[in-house]
This record gives structure tokens, C-alpha cells and sequence, in this order.
């Protein structure tokens, strides 16, 4: 009996970890963006576009703007183009607007962006980025393909544009991913309906009305603006990197000096 009810409830255990494994929806493929923290032309554009556009919002609590001076920029230049919500070089890129207005305008309060490519990763933000379109239907008048409903009004419309949504429909699953592969932008595929009935839509977004830039320097604003977030979440990086390489190094030349040494020792050995 005992044996018998381990077992049921192990088959309960392993039914309850694959129905939810089964019934969600496999990820949509993000678009890869490479990032370089050591291209300082790219992030200094990054910079620029995050105090313009996401730090009226978004804070970045943990990172101080006299860091910025690791990326190139001068004292006097972040003091006339990048401090904008403070006095002082040496004050945390915070902002000014407080959590309870930002519930109250946009439902939810803004998350920090210090280490936000660290938590989402860098295709991430520049698929989400990319995604956004007109909604009539939510509060702020956009939401994005890859995260439904967002609170997040696109700020970056003025340059990207106003893209609207697309919706295709097929009949069958190798025609949707099909027309799928072929989409240049990213797209989201699901699955209505049972049998006969079952239809598969496929998702994308295109730009109606133009806005300041192409699509490929939006792009190019996008990926510099992921770019400096991926910066900013370990300004040490590459710091970190080159110490770990003299580490492996010096480790290595240690590994020669003693087996030298042990072999000295016990050469007379018999």
C-alpha cells in the first residue's frame, strides 16, 4: 500500500511538471544584437540616448554620472549634455519623478535600468525595443509584439516612427513558419482553434508614418542604447576580464615552477 501511494504520488509530481511545460508556448525568437562595451563611439551615443529618452523615467540608482568618464566623455562634457537631472557629476543618474505618480500615470512604477540587460539580456531589449506598435485599445496608446500590454508608452516614437500592427492568417503550420522565416522583422506565430477549424496567425509590425530617422538608423540608436545598458550593468567588465586572464596566467607559471620543484625534490627518491 505504502509503495503503491509513493508511486501515485510521484506520477501526480511528474504529471504536474509537464502539464505546464507542455501547454506553454515556446519562446518567440529574439533578434540578436552583439554588444561591445568597448566601443566607446557606441556607447557614448547610448549614453546620449538614455538621459534624452528613458532617464525622465527609468532611474539608474547604482550608477554615479562621473563613471561616464570610463567610456570617454570628460567632466565638462557630461556636465553640459548629460546632467540634466542633477547638480552634481558625482550624484547616482536618479530621477526625479517619485513611484507613486508613476503608478498613478502608467499603472506601475518604472523598474531601475542599472542592471536591467544583466536581468533580460541584451536580445531582449533590442527585440522589445523594436516591437512596439499603435493600440487605441490600451492606456497609453501603444503596446509592444513581444511583451503584451505593456505599461511603457514607446518614447522612442518620434524617431522609429508609428508602427502598426499585422496580423496574417494560415491554414496550415509549415505555411505560418514559412512566411515566418521570410519576415524581416520580428514576428510572433500562435495557434486558435481545434481540428478542421485550426488556424495559425502570424504576428509582425511595420512603420506607417515615418518619424526622423530610417529603419536602419533606428536600429543602429536601438542597439547603441543596449549597448550602454550592457555597460552599465558591469562597468568593470572588461576590467574583470584582463584580471582574469593575468590570474589564469600567473596560475599556469605556478603550475610549471612547482612540478619543477617536486620533481627536484624526489629525483633522489628510489
Amino acid at each position: 500500500m505504502m509503495r503503491a501511494g509513493f508511486a501515485s504520488l510521484l506520477g501526480a509530481l511528474a504529471l504536474a511538471v509537464v502539464l505546464p511545460a507542455t501547454a506553454a508556448e515556446a519562446p518567440p525568437d529574439l533578434d540578436r544584437m552583439k554588444a561591445d562595451v568597448r566601443d566607446e563611439a557606441s556607447l557614448q551615443s547610448g549614453a546620449r540616448t538614455f538621459v534624452n529618452y528613458c532617464l525622465s523615467c527609468h532611474s539608474a540608482s547604482m550608477m554615479r554620472y562621473n563613471r561616464l568618464q570610463d567610456i570617454g566623455l570628460t567632466e565638462e562634457q557630461i556636465k553640459d549634455n548629460l546632467l540634466f537631472t542633477s547638480d552634481k557629476v558625482a550624484d547616482l543618474m536618479d530621477v526625479a519623478m517619485s513611484r507613486n505618480d508613476a503608478k498613478k500615470w502608467f499603472g506601475a512604477a518604472p523598474p531601475d535600468l542599472t542592471v536591467i540587460a544583466r536581468t533580460r539580456g541584451t536580445d531582449w531589449l533590442y527585440t522589445y525595443l523594436r516591437s512596439f506598435y499603435r493600440d487605441p485599445a490600451t492606456l497609453t496608446g501603444w503596446n509592444n509584439l513581444l511583451f503584451e500590454r505593456v505599461a511603457m508608452p514607446h518614447v522612442l516614437w518620434t524617431l522609429q516612427g508609428q508602427p502598426v500592427l499585422e496580423v496574417r492568417e494560415f491554414k496550415t503550420e509549415h505555411d505560418a513558419e514559412a512566411a515566418r522565416i521570410q519576415t524581416s522583422s520580428f514576428s510572433v506565430l500562435s495557434a486558435q482553434g481545434e481540428g478542421s477549424a485550426r488556424r495559425y496567425l502570424l504576428k509582425t509590425t511595420r512603420v506607417q508614418t515615418p518619424g526622423q530617422l530610417s529603419p536602419a538608423q533606428y536600429d543602429a540608436v536601438v542597439h547603441d542604447l543596449v549597448n550602454f545598458l550592457a555597460w552599465m550593468g558591469e562597468p568593470a567588465q572588461e576590467t574583470r576580464k584582463a584580471i582574469g586572464i593575468v590570474v589564469l596566467l600567473f596560475l599556469g607559471v605556478l603550475l610549471v615552477l612547482t612540478w619543477l620543484l617536486y620533481q627536484s625534490y624526489w629525483k633522489d627518491v628510489h
